[in-house]
């Protein structure tokens, strides 16, 4: 019975309460629903003009929580004396092997912490493999020619890509939330970005080129090449 002179409690309508629950069902919808990062990245400086944009490497890594990638297969060839891809980015304990399609001899290798390999003297055939059990670049070359250089991108995640002649990159199925955008270049350093999924609109990468095409290194012994270089 209500007490006379007091106001009625307020009731809350049912189509009202329908819009918030409507609502808030809807948020979480897409915050659970799959994200999608997209841009563009430019080279910049004076080593810019010419450099590919299709050479780089564009990877996420979300915070928190992390998917771990599934380890592939792929194959860098030695053909012409140079490696081909020579830019490579695999998930972390990926397998790559390493035919030779020159009738000569190549001793593929890598110093790189980690990751580091050394396949031998081999000659035209199947090649040889070794696997990447560690995030990070690995820095790959010949024993035998001083101007063979390759790289592979090892990353702890299952989003990544490369862009497109024109610099256009696209990642999809990424979780929403915080994560970091890292962009890199074998002629530049890297750059990072922390970003929150989703991005508002496409966003823009600056690199730049500062870094010769092949870089300064020594063999697989930690000595130089030697004057001629090249043995074969």
């Amino acid at each position: 019975m209500a007490t006379p002179g007091a106001s009625p409690a307020p009731r809350r309508r049912p189509a009202a309460a329908a819009a918030l629950a409507f609502a808030a069902a809807l948020a979480a919808a897409v915050a659970a629903a799959p994200a999608e990062l997209s841009g563009t990245l430019e080279l910049s400086g004076r080593g810019a003009r010419g450099t590919d944009p299709a050479a780089a490497v564009v990877y996420f890594e979300p915070a928190g929580a992390k998917r771990a990638p599934a380890p592939g297969t792929a194959i860098i060839e030695t053909r012409n004396k140079a490696f081909s891809p020579r830019v490579l980015a695999v998930p972390r304990g990926s397998t790559v092997r390493f035919p030779n399609r020159d009738p000569i001899l190549h001793n593929v290798f890598s110093v790189s912490r980690g990751n580091a390999f050394d396949l031998g003297l081999l000659g035209e055939g199947p090649g040889a493999e070794t696997t990447f059990d560690q995030p990070g670049l690995v820095r790959i070359y010949c024993n035998v020619h001083h101007g063979m250089v390759a790289y592979v991108m090892v990353v702890d995640t299952p989003y990544y890509g490369s862009p497109d002649a024109s610099g256009r990159f696209r990642l999809a199925g990424l979780p929403a939330g915080r994560g970091r955008l890292t962009a890199w270049h074998e002629q530049s350093d890297p750059a990072t970005l922390e970003l929150t999924l989703p991005a508002p609109g496409p966003i823009e990468v600056e690199l730049g080129v500062s870094r010769p095409r092949v870089p300064r290194h020594l063999n697989k012994l930690g000595k130089s090449y030697g004057r001629g270089r090249d043995r074969y």
